[in-house]
C-alpha cells in the first residue's frame, strides 16, 4: 500500500474492457471561412487571442527590465500624457521611442513629436521628465528628444488608429 507522502509518477493506461472517449481530429471544413466571418467578428477574434497573449506578465523579469514593475509603471505614467491637438496619449500615438531604467532607478526615455513646429515642443518634454520622475522608485528621469527616425502614423498604436477613425 503507498504511504499518503508517496505520490504515483506515473499515469495508468486504461484496462482493455475501459472505453476511450478520443477528442474528435480537427477539420479542414471546421475552420472558420474567410468570407462568411464579418471584420467586426475578426477583430474580435484577435482582440480575445491579444488580451490573453499580453495579460500574462514574464517570469523572473528584473523591476527596471522591460515587462518589470518600475518600467511598466514609468509607461503607465506616460499613458496619462495626452497629444493637446490628438485625444491620444503620447505612448499609444507614438512619440516615446524607448524607456530605460538604469541600475541606479533613473529613467532614461527617447522621444520625438509630431512636427518640430508642434505647439508644444518646449513644454512636452518637460511634462514627460516630471511624469516619469513622479513615479514611485524612479531616482530621476531625463528625457532625450530625437528627430531621427521621423514620426509618422506608421508608430501608432492600433488602439490609437482605432480612437482617430483610422482602423
Amino acid at each position: 500500500m503507498n504511504k499518503p507522502s508517496e505520490e504515483k509518477k506515473f499515469i495508468a493506461a486504461p484496462s482493455p474492457t475501459e472505453q476511450v472517449v478520443k477528442p474528435r481530429r480537427a477539420r479542414v471544413e471546421d475552420a472558420v471561412d474567410p468570407d462568411s466571418e464579418s471584420a467586426s467578428d475578426k477583430l474580435e477574434r484577435k482582440r480575445d487571442y491579444l488580451e490573453g497573449f499580453l495579460a500574462k506578465k514574464p517570469e523572473n523579469v528584473s523591476p527596471a527590465e522591460p515587462g518589470g514593475e518600475l518600467h511598466d509603471a514609468v509607461i503607465a505614467a506616460l499613458k496619462e500624457i495626452y497629444d493637446p491637438e490628438i485625444p491620444v496619449n503620447i505612448y499609444d500615438l507614438g512619440l516615446i521611442y524607448g524607456v530605460e531604467i538604469t541600475e541606479d532607478a533613473d529613467a532614461m526615455v527617447t522621444m520625438t513629436l509630431t512636427t518640430p513646429h508642434c505647439p508644444v515642443a518646449e513644454s512636452m518634454p518637460g511634462e514627460v521628465e516630471l511624469r516619469a520622475a513622479s513615479v514611485p522608485g524612479i531616482r530621476d528621469a531625463e528625457v532625450s528628444l530625437v528627430w531621427d527616425p521621423p514620426w509618422g502614423p506608421d508608430k501608432m498604436t492600433d488602439e490609437a488608429r482605432l480612437e482617430l477613425g483610422m482602423l
